[in-house]
């Protein structure tokens, strides 16, 4: 049932890609701010489930502020905590769940107060045949139903353990992933019949999976909080940004794509 393998080498490599993407960021860095002139880079570390909003949000904040640059870096939110308190020079945070921001925050690298700024709940994922004829949460039980999930310390984990646990339900997944997209992954290249991930990966995947809507998922509602984090060298330009983010502008993108308010 466990993937621990391919978990630890995600892990590996989510931790070296962040690494470089830190070193360019710093050496890029430099004052940010010139009277009211914005400038210089900063890294974002997000949730696997954001990458399309923020890529978005990331394209329009450099648009807006010529001269500005972000690196985006996508993992689940435990794995991106933990590179954080291991000293990854990231200079935002965006996480899934408040659990992971309060795992940085306890560990004195969050810079003022977290925001919250969205919420999200899961979705049955399927191939667009729905192989297994998946209609319900229930059915994710069935023998011989392939069902991947997130494992328990990711956010999307965590929130189909609350599910489980509200609904009488135990589920038997064949692999616990390490992000959402890695479960969303599974899913369209047919290697399960079903996966549970976020409403927003399912409307961005397209036709590529179809989405099955079921009621328990109410009971596990996921908050997106976002902060500066500590250390950073820029907290000009991370504050610009999560203002973009927590702004109209933001919300909207964050709308579109799917997301809840806070």
């Amino acid at each position: 049932m466990r993937n621990t393998g391919t978990k630890a080498m995600a892990l590996l490599v989510a931790v070296a890609v962040a690494a470089g993407m830190a070193s360019c960021a710093s050496n890029a860095a430099g004052p940010t701010a010139t009277g009211n002139q914005l400038g210089g880079t900063i890294t974002v570390f997000a949730a696997a489930s954001l990458k399309a909003p923020f890529t978005q949000l990331a394209q329009n904040f450099e648009a807006k502020n010529p001269g500005t640059k972000v690196n985006l870096s996508f993992a689940g939110s435990s794995d991106l905590a933990t590179q954080i308190t291991q000293g990854a020079p990231a200079d935002v945070f965006a996480s899934a769940d408040t659990k992971n921001m309060t795992k940085v925050s306890d560990a004195k690298l969050v810079d003022g107060t977290a925001t919250n700024f969205a919420t999200n709940i899961l979705e049955i994922a399927v191939p667009p045949s729905n192989p297994a004829s998946i209609s319900s949460f229930a059915d994710l039980s069935r023998p011989g139903v392939k069902v991947v999930v997130c494992a328990s310390q990711v956010p999307c984990g965590a929130a189909a353990e609350t599910i489980e646990k509200a609904s009488g339900t135990t589920l038997s997944p064949v692999s616990e992933e390490s992000s959402v997209s890695d479960v969303l992954g599974k899913v369209v290249s047919q290697e399960a019949d079903a996966g549970l991930v976020y409403v927003t990966d399912i409307k961005g995947a397209g036709s590529k999976v179809k989405g099955i809507p079921f009621p328990e998922s109410g009971k596990a509602v996921n908050t997106y909080p976002i902060a500066t984090v500590g250390t950073s060298k820029n907290k000009d330009l991370a504050r610009a940004f999560i203002a973009m983010v927590t702004g109209s502008a933001g919300q909207k993108v964050l709308g579109d794509a799917g997301f809840g308010p806070s």
